[in-house]
């Protein structure tokens, strides 16, 4: 029997690959089709509920499915700490619920953003600056945010970046103490470099998105994920067990087998990156 899934957001144009990737696909079906200002009662019946909505809309999607006993998949950006902490704790009573909250469904992107979180440790100088389409409604980007929580994160027992002048409103805004600087122009599809700065060198980690294909094996990832999810996961690199991957030795091997997981490149396009250091 396939999973009916009940898309919100569906207008847009993630929700439009969304749409795509349940409809190509055997296991799931297109249950309901709703945008963020939709009655959310149309997502009942449902077997999982997908939300690419607006950041505003967002956490009321996933309040009202979660409350009815509902699994749900979010790419919608806007989820800050507070609001996921608030969402862990409201899953730890609904113990049969999951939710599985993805800033980005790019490959490429979250492989960047862990080579990022892996480089954090040996420079104390680093920034982001990340650009999107003038009608991307929110910023900084989930993505920036995401990379710059690792970052902090990988860098627990080393201290804050090195972030002079951050008083200055030019400075960007800081997030675990990282500077992001956030670009909305018109012809740009999404884009991210990660700075890093070292005594006579620096380093970027740059992730660009081409077409919004490169979402579509993240995205078939998430649903077969958040249909049996329990509780909350945060991150497209929890699903691809990134963490175990990138150890160093022979068990990352052996964690790709496990894993279940098998990277086939011809289906991650629309992407590019690259790792410069001069």
């Amino acid at each position: 029997m396939s999973t009916k899934v009940a898309i919100v957001g569906a207008s847009g144009k993630l929700g439009r690959v969304v749409r795509g990737i349940v409809e190509s696909a055997d296991e799931f079906e297109v249950f309901a089709e709703l945008c963020s200002k939709d009655e959310l009662s149309g997502v009942l019946g449902a077997d999982l509920v997908v939300d690419v909505s607006v950041p505003g809309a967002s956490q009321s999607v996933v309040d009202y499915a979660v409350s009815n006993g509902l699994n749900v998949l979010v790419g919608t950006s806007g989820w800050s700490g507070d609001r996921i902490l608030r969402l862990e704790h409201t899953l730890a009573s609904l113990p049969d619920t999951g939710v599985v909250i993805v800033p980005n469904f790019s490959l490429g992107s979250v492989l960047a953003t862990a080579f990022s979180a892996m480089a954090a440790q040996f420079f104390n100088s680093i920034e982001i600056v990340e650009a999107h389409g003038a009608s991307k409604l929110d910023s900084p980007s989930g993505t920036a945010v995401r990379t710059a929580e690792l970052i902090g994160e990988a860098r627990a027992g080393v201290g804050p970046v090195s972030a002079p002048h951050t008083d200055q409103r030019a400075r960007g805004q800081q997030v675990a103490s990282v500077p992001i600087h956030s670009l909305r122009l018109q012809g740009v599809n999404a884009r991210q470099d990660v700075i890093f700065g070292g005594t006579g060198e620096v380093m970027t980690i740059s992730h660009e998105t081409i077409s919004s294909s490169s979402y579509e094996t993240g995205i078939l990832l998430g649903l077969k994920a958040a249909r049996d999810a329990q509780g909350l996961t945060v991150g497209l690199d929890k699903l691809l067990h990134l963490d175990q991957l990138l150890a160093a030795g022979g068990d990352a091997g052996a964690t790709k087998a496990d894993s279940g997981w098998v990277p086939e490149p011809e289906t991650v396009s629309g992407q590019a990156a690259r790792a410069t250091i001069a």
